[in-house]
């Protein structure tokens, strides 16, 4: 399928989504977020595709933020929908069987940053800057930014962030657990694709089982969560990847899964 403000490519199971408005620093605006949504579920109906990388064109921003054009037109109604429409596509993402890699190779504010909270990774190049700016334009983040924000930094510092609108760097964004990895900014597709890569090597089944469980259980109590873990443990142990997987270990060779 033709985009106009992203790009798609697939090599095995990795995809790459690459968001193309470097004229506007790949700022979301509702047209970009409606070709992810495309793109996302086109992937999710595609059996090779297992692990996706986001990442931003060019070398300076990731996404520099929602498209503050087509904000400041918006009424109370239209922000809603903008708002709505945000959380919906994010979500899919988070929740997505999809493995979503964020590379996060420039700016990422406010929508950026949100879409980067919403993959299940985040790798930051040493040229990176994230933040949620959005109360120095009189709003509040509307993408997920003071939930997704909190459960990964904590409470004090998602609100240092969130109130004052700071950037932080990509080293003090791995510092306080917004990243989880920083490398030198020509490193960082290479890093993300063979992180990947590895996640592409590991049981399809188990790599779900394992984003589901974390997913659901952080949501949940330990004894809620622990459940979970019980029964997705049990249903995987009746795999036939569970029995290649435990045989090439046994006959010292690299296992052949087929996701049953």
């Amino acid at each position: 399928m033709a985009y106009n403000n992203i790009r798609v490519e697939t090599e095995g199971g990795l995809a790459t989504i690459t968001i193309s408005r470097p004229k506007a620093l790949n700022a979301l605006n509702a047209e970009t977020i409606t070709e992810l949504e495309q793109a996302y579920t086109e992937l999710e109906h595609d059996d090779m595709t297992r692990v996706v990388i986001i990442t931003g064109d060019g070398d300076k921003a990731f996404v520099a933020g929602a498209d503050i054009s087509e904000l400041k037109k918006a009424d109370m109604f239209a922000a809603r929908q903008i708002s709505e429409r945000g959380h919906k596509v994010f979500s899919q993402i988070e929740t997505s069987d999809l493995i979503s890699i964020a590379a996060v190779n420039g700016f990422a504010l406010g929508g950026g940053c949100e879409l980067a909270m919403a993959c299940d990774i985040r790798y930051a190049a040493d040229t990176a800057k994230l933040g949620q700016p959005e109360v120095s334009l009189g709003i509040i983040p509307g993408y997920g930014g003071t939930q997704r924000l909190p459960r990964l930094v904590g409470r004090g510092k998602a609100l240092e962030l969130l109130l004052s609108g700071n950037m932080v760097s990509g080293e003090e964004a791995m510092s306080i657990g917004l990243v989880d990895a920083v490398f030198p900014a020509a490193e960082l597709m290479p890093k993300a694709k063979k992180l990947g890569g590895k996640i592409l090597s590991k049981g399809p089944l188990a790599t779900v089982a394992v984003k589901s469980c974390v997913r659901q259980g952080l949501d949940s109590s330990l004894t809620a969560g622990c459940a979970l873990e019980i029964s997705e443990f049990s249903a995987i142990c009746a795999s036939e990847d569970k029995n290649e997987g435990m045989t090439a270990f046994l006959e010292k060779r690299s296992p052949d899964f087929t996701g049953k």
